[in-house]
């Protein structure tokens, strides 16, 4: 069977479709299957030219927006980047980005299409300050979930949270499949150790999405309760630079250390000791899963993908978002408390590892992807 992974980003970019769909090809090398990735390299900007129309609404009602613009250019480039580089027919396609779902399906009408929504895009923007709620561009990019059911063949999503979000923009929810990401397990390898000073961990974009401003003010209120600890952030992003001056005004820089991007992180965070991450919203929150497979306590917000995946005072702690004090207080617990820190995080993975196992996600689309041919395969 021939199938085609089309990614909107890079493999190589950060985020929760790289934690994944790379590594899928490798469990799928059998005489049986062959699978191919493809994505649009970021030095494609402009040259696309054709004429874009939807099924189900007019794009161009949106055009005054420059984001809506910007989006429409990238979505042209791609149209342009699949001409020049696609030339074979393929069994399947699974896109993993509207755009790439929509450009796939317009440019293979007759070959199955699955789509999997991994995040919210105009939620992210609202989110980030760039977008209002309601406006132009949040009501364009909302629209194109119904273009997408009415386009692809089986629309997916990463957790049934952002299943919920999604509905009221389609007319058919009960049709969406869910299918969390999957991780390699063979990617982490947990190191035993107790850090006589409490590591704290975080890994994402540095974007007021991901609340970082909210863990560096509860940090902040772990210094003045008198307790050490370092905090090390693993990204890079456009509020790098105001999150350091936050991090010096709050006078905990010396507790923190910014690395900038990392291509590899999992390979560092087996030596810290708690995760945490108090993002505003989160479709499933790859990188929880990351930490957990290596051995790490979970400190998350109670929204999205991230509450499905921690079950509080379990294998992790939730606390409220944009609560500082609420964040110091489930930080201070798992700091203070070593044997409670082993068994969250010892819990955490004995869950990844059932649930988000790649070999377990893996057979399942395997299922998913035969269902499309009358043949079955091994």
């Amino acid at each position: 069977m021939n199938i085609l992974q089309a990614l909107f980003f890079p493999p190589e970019q950060p985020g929760g479709v790289s934690s994944m769909v790379p590594y899928i090809l490798d469990r799928f090398q059998t005489p049986n299957w062959e699978m191919e990735l493809f994505s649009l390299p970021k030095r494609i900007r402009g040259k696309g030219q054709e004429d874009v129309r939807f099924m189900t609404f007019d794009w161009t009602q949106y055009e005054a927006s420059p984001t809506v613009q910007k989006y429409m250019q990238t979505y042209k480039d791609y149209v342009w980047w699949c001409k020049l580089r696609l030339s074979k027919s393929y069994d399947l396609i699974h896109a993993h980005h509207p755009i790439a779902g929509l450009v796939m399906k317009q440019l293979y009408p007759d070959t199955p299409v699955i789509m999997t929504l991994h995040s919210s895009f105009e939620r992210e923007l609202i989110l980030n300050g760039k977008i209002e709620a309601g406006g132009l561009e949040h009501r364009f990019l909302t629209s194109l979930y119904r273009e997408l059911e009415e386009c692809v063949d089986q629309m997916m999503t990463v957790s049934k949270s952002f299943l919920d979000y999604v509905s009221p923009y389609v007319s058919h929810p009960e049709r969406i499949g869910v299918l969390p990401n999957g991780f390699d397990e063979k990617r982490f390898k947990p190191i035993a150790h107790d850090n006589a000073v409490p590591q704290l961990i975080v890994v994402c974009r540095l974007v007021p999405a991901k609340g970082l401003d909210v863990l560096l003010h509860a940090c902040a209120e772990l210094k003045r309760r008198g307790h050490a600890y370092v905090l090390h952030i693993i990204g890079d992003g456009p509020i790098r630079e105001e999150l350091e001056h936050l991090a010096q005004e709050l006078c905990i820089y010396e507790e923190t250390i910014f690395y900038g991007y990392m291509l590899h992180p999992e390979e560092f965070m087996p030596f810290s000791d708690i995760f945490v991450l108090p993002s505003r919203a989160e479709a499933f929150g790859s990188v929880f899963a990351e930490a957990a497979l290596c051995w790490l306590a979970l400190v998350g917000t109670n929204v999205g993908g991230i509450a499905e995946q921690i079950d509080d005072g379990v294998n992790g702690l939730l606390v409220p978002p944009d609560d500082p004090i609420a964040l110091s207080n489930a930080l201070e617990r798992v700091m203070t408390d070593g044997s409670f820190r082993y068994e969250l995080a010892r819990a955490a993975w004995a869950k990844a590892k059932q649930t988000y196992s790649l070999s377990r996600i893996v057979n399942e689309l395997k299922c998913m992807y035969v269902s499309y041919r009358p043949e079955q395969h091994d």
